[in-house]
């Protein structure tokens, strides 16, 4: 008996290793597969794709989590504003820039600087990101490192101080493009705003990463939504992360999706967005799920974490930090085991520069 479903994967696999655009439909058919045949073809034209423009280099990003205080109430946040039993911290600038120093002896490509939106930072607006902003200076000055700013939708006036200051990525997640979905996980925040502040920051010229999260009520039409709209951003960098339930929160009784799904996703972005970097990051599951989020095709390994800095995770706050499994030293054997090895900073570098040639300076971005 013909096997249908097989058949059109071959079409659809053979379409998008031509890097042919696919359709909607084509899309929800990659995303409802299950069976392990049908996946393991996916995850190797995705591995083959990723070969085709990184080799087999990858990059690591430092994660510098730095303050956990947020004026919001993300229903399926730890760092939710009324989760008052939890421990918070605020790092200092000192603090911040001796990890920052560690994550780049270690060999990082990339500093991630993350925080909640902090009312210290955000109550006094512009001026309240100085301290932060000076920060920014330091690092680029005396370490040259690129650096990401994670710190939600900042005020206009400060991305733009960010980039004099020289940050190179500006990222925040949507988590959903399905606006019902987005009000439902982030109460009382605008949609509009969210995205209008991304747009902003191309045309600032920041490269931008933007994320989804999956297993919170989404479906294959708003998965395909999603990277539709990822595409239409121009985001040099596109993720996805399974929610993990987390105590205190209202969704803290949902149960958890397959990890199967995440990473079905990240190899279905890796055949829509051939040339982009899309992480593996050690938040959700570890050092343990690395290796299947390399097999998916993801070519940057996130939320790197020095053991003893006294910094957090986001979907699980301790895991794998204090036993030093966040680090490059544990994640190099992993890499070898896939055949994969670090890339150099000289290609993040390139790769970087590569990508800042396509932003238009009018204001938008190519695809």
């Amino acid at each position: 008996m013909i096997n249908t479903t097989s058949l059109m994967l071959d079409v659809i696999l053979e379409k998008a290793e031509q890097e042919n655009p696919l359709s909607r439909e084509e899309l929800k058919f990659l995303l409802t597969l299950s069976e392990e045949s049908d996946l393991s073809k996916v995850f190797t034209l995705a591995r083959q794709l990723r070969r085709r423009y990184f080799e087999d280099k990858l990059f690591i990003y430092g994660f510098v989590y730095f303050s956990t205080y947020c004026r919001n109430d993300c229903a399926f946040c730890l760092y939710r504003r009324s989760n008052h039993a939890l421990d918070r911290y605020r790092k200092t600038d000192l603090e911040i820039m001796e990890t920052v120093s560690s994550l780049v002896k270690s060999g990082v490509h990339l500093v991630d600087l993350t925080m909640g939106e902090d009312p210290q930072y955000f109550d006094n607006r512009e001026s309240g990101f100085a301290h932060l902003i000076s920060t920014v200076e330091q690092i680029k000055d005396r370490t040259g490192i690129p650096i990401m700013i994670s710190a939600g939708v900042v005020p206009e006036q400060a991305l733009r101080e960010f980039k004099a200051a020289g940050a190179d990525w500006y990222a925040v997640y949507q988590e959903t493009h399905n606006p019902d979905l987005y009000h439902k996980l982030r109460l009382g925040q605008s949609y509009t705003e969210r995205m209008e502040r991304k747009k902003l920051a191309h045309k600032l010229g920041f490269l931008i990463e933007e994320g989804l999260l999956t297993g919170v009520g989404d479906t294959e039409e708003d998965l395909v939504n999603s990277l539709e709209r990822m595409r239409d951003l121009g985001a040099e960098q596109v993720r996805v992360m399974s929610f993990v339930p987390q105590k205190g929160t209202p969704m803290q009784d949902v149960t958890s999706v397959s990890r199967h799904r995440e990473l079905l996703i990240i190899a279905v972005m890796r055949l829509i967005f051939p040339d982009r970097l899309i992480p593996a990051s050690l938040d959700v599951d570890g050092l343990n799920g690395l290796a299947n989020r390399l097999n998916a095709g993801a070519n940057v390994i996130t939320s790197v974490i020095p053991p003893h800095s006294g910094l957090a995770g986001v979907s699980n706050h301790s895991l794998d930090i204090e036993d030093g499994n966040r680090t490059i030293s544990k994640i190099i054997p992993v890499l070898a085991e896939q055949g994969l090895a670090l890339a150099t900073r000289d290609d993040f570098a390139e790769w970087i520069r590569q990508r800042q040639t396509l932003i238009i300076p009018s204001g938008g971005a190519l695809v």
